[in-house]
């Protein structure tokens, strides 16, 4: 039980390790949280730092959510508390200790536990981000659709994992709440697309 603890702590410590802050110190650009829209995600530093500062920090974003849920597994952990720790790491990216709670929307990084938790859900959900994102152009719209798939994506190719279906919800759940402002942008038609440059006006992660 103590071990189980620890892993899950250990989770939400490494998600609590805002890329979009390291990534914006370590190359001396302006605090995602003080500039552009003030939320410390990759869209934001492509705003305020260009597509190299937003790559990295996308792909610690996602790392941050793979990493912890691989290792457990590689320990030897079951489903349950791989899924703890896939929430623990996805609730400290949101609501990071180490930078005052304040953290991102969590698309890059429930992504990234989705890869660790049954890849091929991952991929799906991935696949289904780029599919609406080209379709629709507007890539908070993308994320959200995806994320609302993924729990039937967990039906059909684990339905004997009842308690990946549940952390799925729980992530998806968060993942819209925190999107609110981007539904209500969609709902009055005001949501910014995609841009020529693939980049999306609005933040999404």
């Amino acid at each position: 039980m103590m071990i189980n603890l620890v892993y899950i702590l250990a989770g939400y410590l490494l998600g609590s390790l805002s890329s979009a802050i390291i990534t914006c110190r370590l190359m001396g650009l302006p605090d995602p949280r003080s500039g552009g829209s003030g939320n410390p995600g990759a869209t934001n530093v492509l705003r305020i730092g260009g597509k190299k500062a937003a790559a990295i920090t996308l792909a610690g974003d996602m790392l941050k959510g793979l990493l912890p849920v691989l290792a457990v597994k590689a320990l030897g952990a079951d489903v349950t508390i791989q899924s703890a720790v896939a929430v623990a790491a996805f609730l400290g990216h949101l609501y990071p200790v180490f930078f005052g709670f304040r953290g991102g929307k969590g698309v890059a990084t429930v992504l990234g536990v989705l890869l660790g938790l049954y890849w091929p859900v991952g991929l799906l959900t991935i696949a289904s981000w780029l599919v609406i994102a080209k379709g629709f152009k507007i890539s908070s719209l993308a994320a959200l659709i995806a994320i609302l798939l993924t729990p039937l994506y967990v039906l059909w190719l684990k339905p004997e994992e009842p308690v990946l279906l549940v952390a799925v919800i729980f992530m998806g759940t968060l993942l819209f709440w925190r999107h609110r402002s981007n539904i209500r942008n969609l709902l009055r038609g005001e949501e910014s697309g995609i841009n020529k440059d693939g980049n999306d006006l609005q933040d999404q992660d």
